[in-house]
Parts: structure tokens; C-alpha cells; sequence
């Protein structure tokens, strides 16, 4: 059983969703998608799709799922990762939420912080940490901002962030 994964700019999936209904599977934090979502989406973070598999497995085979997140990635990652548990077509919204936002006039107000920006302000403070711990307790302190910033490298050369993912799970962005 393998899915078949194509991509749609968000301008096109506007359209789409103008003229015929759309299943929407919204993989970003919880956080994140009380923040701002698509009404009628379903909702199951990125972390959470392997426990959730019976809800989409209540869908028709033939039904498409577009899968969307904050800017892409994330949804590339549940395409590939349900490709391999679902016959649904698969469609990834380009550029994700943020690009749907630019061709969309409805927008709900934010509230909270984003996850990126969590994780900005969590990498920031971890490796200031590291620095002053560094200079005024003791050298070893400043291997603490070096690993947070070999992660930032991992997390930028594979488009995959472990503080990212760790942050999804916290309470507050359930």
C-alpha cells in the first residue's frame, strides 16, 4: 500500500477548496493550530501521526488528504511517512500555511507564540547559558552552546529539528 505524494502551490489549493471540498490534514503543534488553522481541518501533529493512524484510516481510500504545516516541511515529512500506512492521494501545500496565507483573505487572530519562535527563544537562551557559564563558572559551559549550535547546523542542512520536535511536545503547545 503505497500513496501517491504530489504538491500544489497554496494559490491552487485556495482555488481547489473554493469549488469542491478539501480534507485537510494539519500536522503542525497543537499550539500552533489554535494560533490559526483551516476551519474544519483535521488535526494530528507531525509526533502523533503513528497514534493516530485509526482516524485517517476512517477516511475513504480514494479521498485526498492535503497535508499542510507552517511552511512545507513538516507536511513533506507526514507524506512520506503516511505514504507508506495509507492508499489516500497525498498532496503537500506548498509553502504550507504561511504561503496560504498570502492568497487567502480569511485569517483568525494569533495567539500564543508560534513553535518557531519557541524554539528561536530556546536555542538563543540555551546558548547565552552556555557562554556565561563558560566564561564565569567554568570552559566546560561553553560545550553547551556548541551542541545547541551543531543542532541549529543538523536542523538547517536536513530540515528537521529535534528542539523543534521536543518543544511540540511541551503542555503548552498541545
Amino acid at each position: 500500500m503505497t500513496a501517491s505524494i504530489t504538491t500544489l502551490s497554496a494559490q491552487d489549493f485556495a482555488q481547489r477548496c473554493h469549488t469542491e471540498a478539501c480534507t485537510v490534514l494539519d500536522v503542525r503543534s497543537g499550539n500552533e493550530y489554535r494560533q490559526q488553522n483551516i476551519p474544519g481541518s483535521l488535526h494530528i501533529p507531525l509526533h502523533d501521526l503513528q497514534k493516530e493512524a485509526d482516524r485517517i484510516a476512517q477516511l475513504a481510500p480514494s479521498q485526498t488528504l492535503y497535508l499542510l504545516c507552517q511552511s512545507g516541511a513538516r507536511a513533506q515529512a507526514a507524506a512520506e511517512q503516511l505514504s507508506k500506512q495509507c492508499p489516500n492521494p497525498l498532496v503537500i501545500i506548498e509553502g504550507g500555511l504561511n504561503a496560504l496565507q498570502q492568497h487567502t483573505a480569511q485569517q483568525q487572530p494569533a495567539s500564543g507564540i508560534s513553535l518557531e519562535r519557541q524554539v528561536r527563544i530556546a536555542a538563543g537562551s540555551l546558548i547565552l547559558l552556555g557562554v556565561l557559564l563558560g566564561t564565569a563558572v567554568t570552559p566546560v559551559g561553553y560545550a553547551l552552546s556548541a551542541f545547541v549550535g551543531a543542532g541549529l547546523i543538523f536542523a538547517g542542512a536536513t530540515n528537521r529539528c529535534a528542539l523543534g520536535l521536543l518543544m511540540a511536545r511541551m503542555p503548552w503547545n498541545r
